[in-house]
């Protein structure tokens, strides 16, 4: 992918790579969120977590929260090892919006709103979605695991 400079010349466009996961300990409840950015050299940590939520949430949390915290044009290789955010993206998206939100078994999308905000970022963005196989050893996405379970929260925080 290239991108035009002032100057007349094209520079590769930059790539940023991101891994995603959440976790929910149970079916709902509290769960968090994780995702590791890595750009060049550098890599970039961030986690957050909801008192009250499900697991598919917090996996799409993850790639909407990482997505946000992008501030530069680039293009991007999102990697999830969840087969719901990655195949919602790349086979269940269209067909959703073309039915107005209803799914093949005639009941509304789950996460409609999630899905939107991941479809306006999608838009925003030169996004590859890759799933990668979880607790598979995999260096990158064991530590988005890992932050997203550190930000469960307690069922009886405040925040």
């Amino acid at each position: 992918m290239l991108e035009k400079r002032q100057e007349g010349r094209c520079r590769k466009k930059t790539e940023v790579t991101i891994y995603t996961d959440g976790a929910c300990p149970g079916k709902s409840g509290p769960g968090g969120w994780g995702a590791v950015l890595l750009f060049e050299n550098q890599s970039k940590e961030i986690s957050g977590g909801e008192i009250e939520t499900t697991s598919n949430r917090m996996e799409m949390m993850a790639a909407i929260r990482a997505l946000e915290s992008l501030k530069f044009s680039c293009t991007v290789k999102l990697y999830t090892d969840s087969t719901y955010l990655q195949k919602g993206m790349t086979a269940w998206l269209a067909e959703w919006k073309k039915n107005n939100w209803i799914r093949q078994n005639k009941r509304e999308v789950r996460n409609q709103d999630l899905w939107q905000k991941l479809d306006q970022l999608n838009s925003e963005r030169d996004i590859e979605w890759l799933w990668v196989a979880g607790h598979s050893g995999d260096k990158w996405n064991d530590r988005a695991d890992n932050l997203a379970r550190a930000a469960v929260p307690n069922r009886n925080s405040k925040n």
